[in-house]
C-alpha cells in the first residue's frame, strides 16, 4: 500500500515539480562521475605538455645536428651584401670564357721555359778556364822553336778574371766570350808579325765557369763539366742519371744568370724546342710539385690534396677523391673559394671584383657537367660539397618519432 501511494502521489504531481524531483535524484549520480572525468582531462593536459616538452627540443636538435658541412644557404647567407665582400660566380659553359681571361688566383710561375736555338752552340772561354797553346814554326831561326824541336807548348794557361791570357812576344790578348776555335785564330793572327809561317793549336779544360751544377731531384746531383759541344737540359738530366720516380709532378728549374726559367717536366718531354743548351754556370734543379688544394664538406675525402699533374679541374678533383658523399651531397651546391690577390681587383672588365670569390657548380645538369670539367683548380683553392637538407629533415623526423614513442609510452 505504501509503494501504491507513492506512485499515486507521484501522478497527482505537476510536470514542475516531477522535474524538480528527477533532478534531485540524479544529482548524487553526477557527482560521483565528476572526479573521474576531470582527472582524465587533467591527464591528457600533462600528456600534451610533456609532448611539447620533448618535440620542441627535438626540432631545436634538429637545427644544430652533427654534420659534415654547412648547406649552400649558410655558406652563400649575405654574400650579396657589398660590405661582406665577397663575389659569388655562377659557372656555367657560357661563363667559362670569361673566366679564361681573369688573372691566375696562384702567382706561381710554372713556365716561363726558353727555347732552343736551331743549331748547337760551341762552349765559350770564361774566366776560370786553363788554355794548353802548342805554336809550330819551320822557320830555323824562329824566336820560340830550335832546330830540334819544332813545336813549343804553353801548357794550363790560365784566363784571368778580365778574361784575358798571355801570350810571349804577343802580351795579353782577351779570350772569354770566344769559342775554342775563335780564340785559336785570334792568337795565331796575333802572332804573324812574330812567326809568319807559325801555326796553332789550342785546347781549353773549362774552369769552375764552364761546369753545370745538377743539385737536386736527380739520381746523381753533382758538378759536370761543360764539354767542346753545349749538351742539351735532357742530356746533362739524363748524365745525372735522369729525374727520381719517387717526385710528384716535377719541375724542372733553370737558374741562368740571375734568371730562373721553369717548365713541367711532362712538357719538358713533349716538347723539343724546350730542350734547350746549356751554357756553363748553368744550375738545374728537379722539384716536386707543392701545389695543393683543400677538399671538404659532404666528399669522399676531406684533406690537403697535392697536385698530382699540372692541370685539375673540379671534375677530376671529386672524382680523384672519393667522389660525393651519396646520402648527404648537395649536387647543386659544389663551391670553390679562391683568394686574388688585391693588384687584379678591377670594378670592371676580366677581373674579379673582390679579393675572395666562391664559385658555385651544379651537378645536375648537363651545363654544370661540362662547365666543372672545364674548370681548373688553382693552388690553395677550397673545394666544399655542401650537405643536402634532406637528410636534415630526416634526423629531425627521426627524433619527432622517437618522441612521440616516448609520450605514448608515458600515457600507457
Amino acid at each position: 500500500m505504501p509503494e501504491s501511494r507513492s506512485r499515486t502521489s507521484r501522478v497527482s504531481m505537476t510536470k514542475k515539480e516531477r522535474t524538480t524531483v528527477d533532478k534531485t535524484e540524479t544529482m548524487p549520480a553526477m557527482g560521483r562521475e565528476m572526479p573521474s572525468f576531470a582527472g582524465a582531462f587533467r591527464g591528457m593536459l600533462n600528456l600534451r605538455r610533456l609532448a611539447t616538452l620533448l618535440v620542441i627540443p627535438a626540432m631545436v636538435a634538429g637545427c644544430s645536428m652533427p654534420r659534415g658541412a654547412a648547406l649552400q644557404q649558410e655558406v652563400l647567407r649575405g654574400a650579396d651584401d657589398p660590405a661582406l665582400g665577397v663575389q659569388v660566380f655562377e659557372v656555367t659553359r657560357a661563363s667559362i670564357d670569361i673566366l679564361r681571361d681573369w688573372p691566375l688566383g696562384d702567382a706561381e710561375q710554372r713556365n716561363n721555359w726558353t727555347t732552343a736555338s736551331a743549331a748547337p752552340t760551341a762552349r765559350i772561354i770564361r774566366a776560370g778556364d786553363l788554355m794548353s797553346i802548342s805554336i809550330w814554326d819551320s822557320q830555323p831561326d824562329s824566336l820560340l822553336t830550335t832546330a830540334e824541336q819544332r813545336m813549343v807548348t804553353m801548357n794550363e794557361v790560365p784566363v784571368s778574371a778580365s778574361g784575358r791570357v798571355f801570350v810571349p812576344y804577343v802580351g795579353e790578348l782577351r779570350v772569354a766570350g770566344m769559342s775554342t776555335e775563335m780564340a785559336r785564330r785570334t792568337i795565331q793572327q796575333e802572332m804573324l808579325s812574330i812567326v809568319p809561317d807559325g801555326q796553332v793549336q789550342l785546347s781549353v779544360t773549362p774552369g769552375a765557369g764552364n761546369t753545370i751544377d745538377v743539385v737536386t731531384g736527380v739520381a746523381r746531383p753533382g758538378r759536370l763539366q761543360l764539354p767542346e759541344i753545349s749538351p742539351t737540359v735532357l742530356s746533362v738530366i739524363a748524365e745525372a742519371g735522369g729525374i727520381s720516380p719517387t717526385l710528384r709532378n716535377p719541375l724542372v728549374r733553370l737558374n741562368r744568370a740571375g734568371v730562373a726559367y721553369t717548365v713541367p717536366a711532362q712538357e719538358l718531354f713533349a716538347n723539343p724546342a724546350y730542350d734547350i743548351q746549356m751554357r756553363g754556370g748553368d744550375r738545374i734543379l728537379v722539384e716536386e710539385d707543392q701545389r695543393s688544394y683543400i677538399m671538404l664538406g659532404a666528399s669522399g675525402v676531406q684533406d690537403v690534396v697535392y697536385f698530382e699533374r699540372e692541370h685539375v679541374t673540379v671534375l677530376d678533383a671529386i672524382s680523384n677523391n672519393g667522389g660525393l658523399a651519396q646520402a648527404r651531397a648537395n649536387l647543386q651546391g659544389v663551391l670553390v673559394l679562391r683568394e686574388y690577390p688585391a693588384s687584379v681587383v678591377r670594378p670592371d672588365g676580366p677581373y674579379p671584383r673582390e679579393e675572395e670569390v666562391v664559385f658555385t657548380f651544379d651537378l645536375t645538369s648537363a651545363d654544370g657537367l661540362f662547365a666543372a670539367d672545364r674548370f681548373n683548380v688553382h693552388s690553395g683553392d677550397v673545394i666544399l660539397a655542401t650537405e643536402s637538407a634532406l637528410p636534415l629533415i630526416a634526423q629531425v623526423m627521426g627524433v619527432m618519432r622517437n618522441a612521440g614513442q616516448t609520450v605514448r609510452g608515458f600515457s600507457n
